[in-house]
């Protein structure tokens, strides 16, 4: 199975559509035999799962027992989950509340993470890199643990 990998710059435009990586729309079609994406919340951006994988998600969701913390992720993650479907230049329009909530304004990076993709803000994505790149300096072992 082929990873979303890699991080890409772009922009957003002001009708709040967003061009996915031609790379990336190859790995959507051959590794998980979708056109179509599902685009959530993150914590500080957004994540975008091929069909295919948020529908395992969400059978596993349901499965699970009614508690106060799956009333917390059904309204965060579920709730505003939307499903996007390319024009004919690859990009995809990104709902108003999805796209306040990451704080895309116009430049944007779309990085691979394994079976989704994510899109940050070009400004919160540089201050997340800082924040992992401190943390390795000061934690050199977490990277010989996952073999790097």
């Amino acid at each position: 199975m082929k990873y979303f990998q890699c991080e890409f710059y772009n922009t957003i435009d002001a009708k709040r559509r967003l061009s996915i990586p031609s790379r990336f729309r190859e790995i959507l079609k051959e590794g998980f035999g979708d056109e179509v994406i599902v685009v959530t919340r993150g914590v500080d951006s957004l994540s975008a799962y091929p069909l295919s994988e948020w529908q395992k998600i969400c059978e596993k969701f349901h499965s699970t027992p009614a508690s106060p913390e799956k009333d917390i992720l059904n309204r965060f993650l579920i709730a505003p989950a939307v499903e996007c479907s390319f024009d004919n230049q690859g990009r995809i329009q990104l709902p108003r509340i999805l796209s306040d909530h990451a704080g895309l304004e116009k430049d944007v990076v779309v990085v691979g993470a394994s079976i989704k993709f994510e899109i940050w803000s070009q400004s919160k994505h540089l201050e997340q890199t800082r924040q992992a790149q401190e943390f390795l300096r000061d934690n050199p072992e977490s990277l010989t643990r996952y073999g790097f």
